[in-house]
């Protein structure tokens, strides 16, 4: 252990340390001080009046003005937005505007704009009966006189009337309604009263034709007149209309946000108390250590732009609360923290999976992806991505887009991964090369022509890097890939849960637990390495030596025979006693692991509070002293059966999935083996067929398939496959052996979140 204690501390592992704050605000710089904590947005706040309703609480009305603000706001988005106008996110915001002068302002702009969709609304309306009148007119014409005289110059008349209005620009206020245009005869009112009901019921427009030509035509005149002054008001309507909502649109963002600000600052006051004289708003939160200087150099800039006389009271309290978890992430690792965090987040100051997930898991991904063929098609797509995140990152992206922008540098470091292993095994798109150098094999003799069935030696050092190109094709082809992936994966395995464990020994060393320590961490490092660790050492020996030990017979042998002789399958001397040593350790370590902590931890409460009823009484400041930047930890009521139980469960999960979490890692195998048959497949059965034809359409069709399967099924579907798996071994295997994923994440007051969220 002493090595362990000499290392650096790890800061990176450990979430920001937290330290829980109170303020006393004087009520004329309340709503500064909260403006400029949410700039810097380092303040969790505490909601101290969660009895109350949001109606009961003290700055309602304020809220109340902010959302019918929004209101406003979001109505002239959405007028801005049917104009098919742009809103600017960067233009300049008036400097002298308040609160108080927007709301006046968006009040004249909903009125303005109200009054000029009703007035438009109005004119459209009569502008189409006006048309509906002409074309009437128009159509009705014909029956009104006779063929011989009058009606095809009439006809003809008003056609040039209608033409030259339709040509106009009257046309692009139009709504396109396909509408019938029928004559009625009728004789005496009361047949006149059926008809016009008739007409009513079914939404039909009545209008009166003149039966005198002269009448007609002056008629059509007096409409074709009115007609084109309404064109003339409704499009300067419009062009009023689009000043309006452009100069609107300057603006609007910058309102929006401002907005926000002043509702999230209202909602973050109502979150604070009066203290007892009703002067000061008595707030509390937490902050991380690091921002203390900032959080009071911005309380003093507050006191001093308010004027105030008295200063704002920034102190550190004690807290038997569960600090929150805070890790400070940038571009690169933000999404590393995310995979984490969709599992759970980290207990306040536990260690955190994803410094080391930067590199497991996109390794672990790339040993199941493995080829630098996809790996750079992968790349490719990843580097688009970086490339442009500044324009796609202030765009809306579709839920798939998103997820991959968001994974851009996951997806990077698949990539490299996916390479550097596609040249351990030597495929780009299944297809092996002589990177490296030549092969290590040749034919035996002058009749061995194919160097891919039979008659293979080995004639030359192995190739330097990665898999010999004459595996590929050979009746061995199968049997040494799947040894090799196989083995390769209990390796990773066996190494990555040993990873785990030893961070829940820096779990325990943190947080001064000597107990996890002493009878967890040791226990289950003995158990695992003294079975699969075995394993482990075995594989690598086999691999060293040469030798053709059955290692599923040692294995099995020795827990049926540990007495029996090895014969064939020693690797080295001592073999056997090595055995029955390690499987008596692993017999120990289980009631190891069991018994002494509930035991243990049973006499320590009784020794804590016998002879005495009452515990101490510990003194805040003393506290405060003592812990000045971590919250106090709460011992709840001691059940010895529910400690018990907890470390009976525990140590049955650890022992059974000892076995089942390393057999979980051979879906490394599984996936690799699988991906590099399919990629084979597709290669052979469909790229080799079809250039076997000399048809250039053939050739052409081939391709196609080719490349639409490598696309969707091998660099898509192969990908989210693979993606998955490495998931769902970090998320169990590795964290499942230190990380408890039951704290809360820091959610700090921030502008900058509702910038975000815009």
């Amino acid at each position: 252990m002493r090595f362990f204690d000499d290392l650096p501390p790890m800061d990176f592992l450990r979430s920001e340390r937290m330290s829980f704050v109170q303020l006393i605000i004087p009520v004329e710089c309340a709503h500064r001080a909260v403006s400029y904590l949410g700039e810097i947005g380092l303040v969790q706040f505490k909601d101290l009046n969660d009895d109350k309703s949001p109606f009961q609480r003290t700055f309602v009305n304020q809220v109340k003005r902010c959302g019918e603000m929004s209101r406003k706001l979001r109505f002239l988005s959405d007028q801005i937005n049917k104009a098919n106008l742009a809103v600017s996110a960067h233009s300049a915001l008036q400097s002298d505007i308040d609160l108080e002068d927007l709301e006046v302002q968006l009040g004249e702009h909903e009125a303005e704009l109200l009054e000029m969709n009703t007035n438009s609304e109005k004119l459209q309306q009569t502008y189409n009966e006006l048309l509906e009148f002409k074309l009437v007119l128009m159509k009705a014409g014909g029956f009104l006189v006779s063929p011989q005289n009058h009606a095809v110059p009439l006809e003809r008349e008003m056609d040039e009337n209608v033409h030259a209005n339709e040509d106009g620009e009257a046309v692009a206020f139009l709504e396109q309604v396909e509408k019938t245009v029928f004559v009625v005869f009728f004789s005496g009112e009361q047949a006149r009263t059926k008809i016009l009901k008739i007409c009513n019921s079914v939404g039909a427009n009545c209008y009166p034709v003149p039966e005198d030509m002269t009448r007609r035509r002056q008629v059509t005149r007096e409409v074709s007149t009115r007609l084109a002054e309404l064109e003339t008001t409704l499009d300067a309507g419009i062009r009023h209309r689009k000043n309006v909502l452009s100069s609107i649109g300057c603006q609007v963002w910058q309102w929006t946000m401002m907005v926000k600000k002043e509702k999230a600052v209202y909602d973050t006051l109502n979150m604070l108390n009066f203290d007892v004289t009703k002067k000061c708003l008595v707030g509390e939160g937490w902050c991380p250590a690091f921002a203390k200087p900032q959080i009071k150099d911005a309380l003093q800039r507050a006191t001093f732009d308010s004027n105030s006389q008295v200063g704002i009271i920034f102190h550190v309290m004690d807290s038997v609360d569960s600090p929150p978890t805070y890790f400070r992430t940038n571009r690169f690792t933000h999404a590393f923290q995310e995979i984490v965090d969709a599992y759970g987040v980290a207990r306040y100051q536990e260690a955190n999976p994803a410094v080391y997930s930067v590199v497991t898991f996109p390794f672990l991904f790339a040993v199941m992806f493995g080829d630098w063929g996809h790996g750079i098609c992968l790349l490719l797509a990843a580097l688009f991505l970086i490339l442009r995140e500044r324009k796609l990152g202030s765009q809306k992206l579709g839920s798939f887009m998103e997820m991959a922008f968001g994974g851009r540098y996951v997806i990077l470091l698949m990539a490299f991964f996916s390479i550097y292993c596609g040249l351990i095994y030597n495929e780009f798109f299944s297809v092996p090369y002589h990177i490296f150098g030549s092969s290590a094999y040749k034919c035996g003799d002058s009749a061995c022509r194919d160097a891919h069935t039979t008659g293979l030696i080995k004639y030359r050092e192995p190739y330097k890097f990665g898999v010999d190109p004459s595996w590929r094709g050979s009746r061995s082809e199968l049997p040494f890939l799947n040894s090799l992936k196989m083995k390769m994966s209990i390796l990773l395995g066996v190494a990555q849960m040993n990873l785990g464990i030893i961070l829940s020994y820096f779990d325990a060393k943190f947080h001064g637990n000597a107990l996890d320590v002493r009878y967890q961490f040791v226990p289950q490092m003995i158990f695992l390495n003294s079975l699969f660790g075995y394993l482990a050492l075995l594989i690598i020996v086999k691999w060293c030596t040469g030798s053709q030990a059955d290692l599923y017979h040692v294995m099995i042998y020795m827990f049926l025979s540990p007495m029996e002789d090895l014969g064939a399958n020693q690797l080295f001397w001592g073999q056997k006693v090595l055995q029955i040593l390690l499987l008596l350790m692993a017999l120990v370590a289980v009631p190891w692991m069991l018994f002494p902590k509930p035991f243990i931890l049973r006499k320590l409460h009784i020794e804590r509070f016998q002879g005495r009823t009452y515990g101490i009484l510990r003194s805040s400041d003393s506290d405060l002293e003592a812990e000045p930047n971590s919250a106090r930890e709460h011992h709840s009521e001691f059940n010895f059966s529910e400690v018990f139980v907890h470390q009976m469960i525990h140590s049955i999960e650890f022992v059974l999935g000892a076995v089942s979490n390393t057999a979980s890692y051979l879906r490394l195998w599984a996936l690799s083996l699988a991906h590099s048959e399919l990629s084979t497949v597709f290669y052979e059965k469909i790229l080799l067929l079809a250039w076997g034809y000399d048809s250039l359409i053939i050739r052409g069709a081939g391709l196609a398939v080719f490349s639409f399967a490598t696309a969707f099924i091998l660099l898509m579907m192969e990908t989210l496959s693979a993606f998955l798996h490495a998931l769902r071994l970090h998320w169990v295997e590795f964290m499942g052996k230190f990380y408890h994923g039951d704290g809360y994440k820091f959610r700090p007051f921030s502008f900058a979140s509702l910038v975000d969220d815009e």
